[in-house]
């Protein structure tokens, strides 16, 4: 009897440390939450004209396609959804959010774009006269962004016949979405051919997040990133390349930092931060977007998490 209640005892707290998790889930966590719409990079998974091993795994059947960077904004008091970034798989993260989280009769609204590269803003081509032919749906842009979209085709054909609606917004600057909801851009440095480069703040009632899908290394940002996660509650962050020479062109011409980069700075706080992070906008060379790896499993031994599509987090 003794024996058993102790074989009983060992079980279940290994069930429990085995099964312990982050404050996500699948469901829908209170009122105001954030999911996780997308991972991959600009280009998606797979990668187009592609032929090595690690698009080859997708059509082989042992990888999953992965939906472009985005998150979706749902909130469920005021009956609203958003959306970080209209990618090229806007059409289905949209949809997503429609059957999995809200439904309120609105394709979407509103829609926040961090810059003008093409996996950031181009999913706006489906609110166009070719497609869905949208009224009038809030795009919130700085102001770079909003005179690329005012003068430049076909992006100038939404706002000529309203389609979109531009909503100017600023650096450091909070946008209220309505109850406890509030959203702050600020810029970071990346590659600024067309637009400024954002990422955003994210504030609910009692949780915020960051969201940082594309930046320079950290150490050009005038901003200290280790300082930025610590007030937050989760932190969404540029994981394009997980490490020098993962592509074969000069990668200080594609200057994000790299994965091993970002786990070396945070190598020293406590597992309370490191465990904020959620590592985002993965390129399709990357190891850590396959759905197992041990340099990824390296990387979640450390405390530090790697975004998942379907994944939810609680600002409530």
């Amino acid at each position: 009897m003794r024996v058993s209640l102790i074989y009983f005892l060992v079980i279940s707290l290994t069930f429990i440390s085995c099964n312990s998790k982050p404050d996500t889930n699948q469901s829908k966590p209170n009122k105001q939450y954030i999911t996780v719409l997308g991972i991959a990079q600009d280009a998606g998974y797979p990668h187009i004209n592609c032929e090595k091993e690690c698009c080859k795994a997708f059509y082989d059947g042992k990888e999953s396609k992965k939906l472009i960077v985005s998150l979706g904004l749902v909130d469920l008091k005021d009956n609203k959804k958003y959306i970080f970034d209209a990618t090229p798989d806007f059409t289905q993260q949209t949809h997503i959010l429609k059957t999995n989280h809200l439904d309120n009769g609105h394709v979407i609204d509103g829609v926040f774009l961090t810059h003008a590269h093409i996996g950031h803003y181009t999913g706006l081509m489906y609110l166009g006269l070719e497609a869905m032919g949208a009224k009038e749906v809030p795009v919130y842009v700085m102001p770079q962004m909003k005179t690329y979209l005012e003068t430049n085709g076909p992006w100038s054909q939404l706002v000529s016949m309203r389609n979109i609606e531009l909503k100017a917004i600023q650096n450091d600057s909070t946008i209220s979405l309505g109850t406890d909801l509030k959203v702050t851009p600020f810029l970071v440095p990346h590659r600024d051919e067309y637009s400024e480069t954002v990422g955003y703040k994210i504030q609910g009632k009692s949780k915020s997040a960051l969201f940082i899908p594309d930046i320079n290394k950290w150490q050009l940002w005038n901003k200290d990133i280790i300082a930025e996660v610590k007030k937050v509650d989760y932190a969404f962050v540029d994981a394009t390349f997980f490490k020098d020479g993962e592509i074969a062109r000069p990668m200080t011409e594609i200057p994000h930092p790299f994965i091993v980069e970002t786990t070396k700075l945070f190598e020293n706080e406590p597992l309370e931060t490191k465990s904020k992070i959620y590592f985002i906008h993965l390129n399709h060379t990357n190891p850590a977007l396959k759905e197992t790896h041990r340099l990824k499993d390296s990387i979640q031994n450390l405390g530090f998490h790697f975004a998942k599509e379907g994944m939810n987090f609680s600002l409530d």
